[in-house]
């Protein structure tokens, strides 16, 4: 690596990796400590070279060749090395994969692979001078950043490999995203000087805020520190609430329990060390501004005032509209008149307009048969039933929780429930226990007619976006019980489930059947492409439903109250920035299918028949974002009249709730 041209003696020793592996991995041993050592020397020999070969030279091509013959060394195919970066690679993976198990080796060659393939994503930006918008930002800084790549390095020196079944669970998801949000947003705060005003990097947060609300640079380093302390209030928060009912809902066994507060105290020792060796290791500039990170005055009052939420003063009226950026037509299904009809018939066999939480005039005006026209243009009779019905289903169930449980606190009568679901929606497509409430009565009905004719595979996911959808339920009322305003990224991320949004994707992906394999809807781009559109629709809601939420629910989750209290703006300030987020989201959504889809065909040498299938997909989520638009701009559920004479007296539950039933009712099936 000396003799590669990028560094000489003299520069790794002012960069002293040692003293920040001796910082971050305080209780390693000798023997571990030179392990993890090298692996830090070989990720930032490998940027400080990719940066040195491609990011001045604009070589794509040569780039391209260079992290395809690196990732072989990943899967002992690489051969012979043929630059130091591969020598290293080899070298430390013979050293490291043999006490480890087969799972952590697949997680940990992903995020390897994220942290080397996804710097061609920094390397176009910077040829094409783009800067991304602010949550593909964070989204791409996690995978091309190194930070989860770290985070599986804490399980190899903290003696804390996780188990399978576990690591995949919300809470630790969560303390390995807040913790690599916190990595990631520290590194921008030091090395802004150097990589944007010597090197010309654009994958800085500072920057991308700075030009995103158009702010001066120390306002934007300002926001920056405040959300890299709200991600460390989240890493917190989540360790001391979130953890503990994980062990005991899923009977977490002592050893493993063990391992888990291993890994929780090895990604502080990461934060705290990290945060040292910033300000003491010679590669990035000395700036006063970011003396106090993650621990400022602000931060702190911050984290108090998340969890002081008040409905006091929540009024304004109707939020108004700011003209949204959406270049896509709608279309509209010649089924809907009969849609509408048979929607309105079963919401009524399913027991929905029972009590006063809904009637039939009011499930008139919320039309859902009229979304379902527009996002699935093209749908079958049968289909378009199927859409309405479960449009119907989930909003009846996201209506339903805050009043029937919310109201009280009875999170363990909503935590029930949700148990319960999972009984109606069988993989084998068998029996189901005899349903007890609206919400179960219509899920029964739901799966017996959507997931009776899939396949196996394409059953067990859809189950698992449905699942999704009601354990964010339990997010929410958990939210509201603890009084606590989200934290901004933890928002946008559960929003999306909260929303459905992969619920009714899933209805569109069925039209594909097989034909499009699963890893290629699981790469980066298709994942991107998805995302982008699920944040423009659920922005919709956000902004369409503030004064229903906000006035008359005391809700908290709502993109522009989110914006409100982080920014300490007003409601129309917040609102610009929500639709600015919409507008950045949509047109990152066009780059990707009009730029990105076309290389994803060519890099998987795609046949024909499948490039056919993505455009169409893609061609389906403009349907589905222009008619969400539409319809939240022409159904009842949100204008100020509807509002009021629907909240002039607080709706009461339909009778015969899961609080009725006995443990025997609550037996999980395999």
């Amino acid at each position: 690596m000396l003799d590669a041209g990028v560094w000489d003696l003299d520069e790794l020793r002012r960069n002293d990796y040692a003293l920040m592996c001796a910082y971050i991995h305080p209780d390693c041993d000798a023997e571990m400590l030179d392990l993890i050592t090298d692996w830090y020397v070989w990720v930032f020999f490998f940027d400080d070279h990719f940066l040195e070969l491609f990011k001045y030279s604009r070589d794509l091509t040569g780039a391209q060749r260079y992290l395809d013959r690196l990732e072989a060394f990943l899967h002992d195919a690489g051969g012979q090395p043929e630059n130091p970066a591969e020598s290293g690679l080899a070298d430390l993976w013979a050293r490291t994969v043999p006490s480890m198990s087969d799972d952590w080796r697949r997680r940990f060659v992903l995020s390897t692979h994220n942290l080397m393939v996804e710097s061609m994503w920094e390397l176009r930006n910077i040829a094409e001078g783009r800067i991304a918008n602010p949550i593909e930002y964070i989204e791409m800084r996690r995978r091309v950043g190194g930070a989860p790549w770290s985070a599986n390095l804490v399980e190899v020196a903290s003696d804390a490999e996780l188990a399978g079944h576990l690591a995949g669970l919300r809470p630790l998801r969560v303390l390995r995203d807040t913790f690599s949000d916190a990595v990631h947003l520290r590194n921008d705060l030091f090395s802004y000087e150097r990589e944007v005003r010597v090197e010309g990097e654009n994958s800085n947060a500072v920057l991308v805020v700075e030009r995103f609300l158009d702010i001066p640079t120390q306002r934007a380093v300002d926001l920056v520190n405040e959300l890299l302390t709200s991600r460390l209030h989240q890493f917190e928060h989540t360790a001391l609430t979130e953890i503990p009912a994980m062990f005991a809902e899923f009977a977490v066994a002592p050893g493993d329990q063990a391992r888990v507060a291993r890994y929780a105290k090895g990604l502080q020792d990461w934060q705290a060390g990290g945060h040292e060796w910033h300000a003491r290791s010679s590669r990035y500039t000395k700036i006063s501004r970011t003396r106090n990170l993650g621990m400022s005055a602000t931060g702190l009052a911050r984290r108090y005032a998340q969890h002081g939420h008040s409905p006091v003063g929540r009024t304004g009226g109707h939020l108004p509209i700011p003209e949204l950026y959406m270049p896509y037509p709608v279309r509209t299904s010649p089924h809907l008149p009969a849609a509408r009809k048979h929607n309105t018939a079963w919401a009524e066999s399913m027991g929905m307009f029972a009590g006063d939480l809904w009637n039939e005039s009011l499930f008139d005006g919320f039309d859902f048969s009229h979304c379902a026209a527009m996002i699935h243009p093209d749908a079958t009779p049968d289909q378009l039933n199927v859409s309405s019905d479960w449009l119907a289903w989930g909003t009846y169930g996201d209506d339903l929780f805050p009043v029937l449980y919310g109201r009280t606190g009875d999170l363990a009568g909503a935590k029930l429930q949700n148990l319960r679901l999972s009984l109606f929606m069988p993989l084998d497509a068998g029996a189901t226990p005899q349903p007890l409430t609206p919400v179960e009565r219509g899920l029964a009905d739901l799966w017996r007619r959507t997931a009776g004719p899939m396949g196996s595979k394409a059953r067990a996911r859809f189950r698992t976006a449905v699942e999704t959808m009601t354990a964010s339920w339990l997010w929410e009322l958990a939210n509201q019980v603890q009084n606590r305003v989200p934290d901004p990224v933890d928002y946008v991320e559960m929003r999306r489930a909260t929303f459905g949004s992969d619920l009714t994707m899933s209805l569109a992906r069925l039209a594909h059947g097989e034909l499009v394999p699963d890893d290629i809807f699981d790469t980066r781009v298709m994942r991107q492409i998805d995302n982008a559109a699920q944040d423009y629709a659920c922005f919709i809601n956000d902004l369409y439903s503030y004064q229903k939420e906000i006035e008359f629910e005391n809700e908290i989750h709502n993109m522009v109250y989110v914006v409100e209290r982080f920014l300490s703006c007003d409601r129309l300030a917040a609102r610009d920035v929500v639709a600015g987020l919409m507008r950045g989201r949509m047109q990152q959504f066009e780059r990707l299918v009009a730029v990105e889809l076309p290389a994803l065909c060519e890099q998987y040498a795609l046949s024909e028949q499948v490039r056919r299938q993505l455009t169409r997909y893609a061609g389906e989520l403009t349907y589905w974002m222009s008619g969400i638009l539409r319809w939240h701009d022409t159904c009842d559920r949100y204008a100020d009249s509807d509002l009021r004479a629907r909240f002039s007296a607080v709706p009461r539950a339909p009778q015969g709730g899961v609080r009725s039933i006995r443990p025997h009712q609550l037996v999980m099936t395999p």
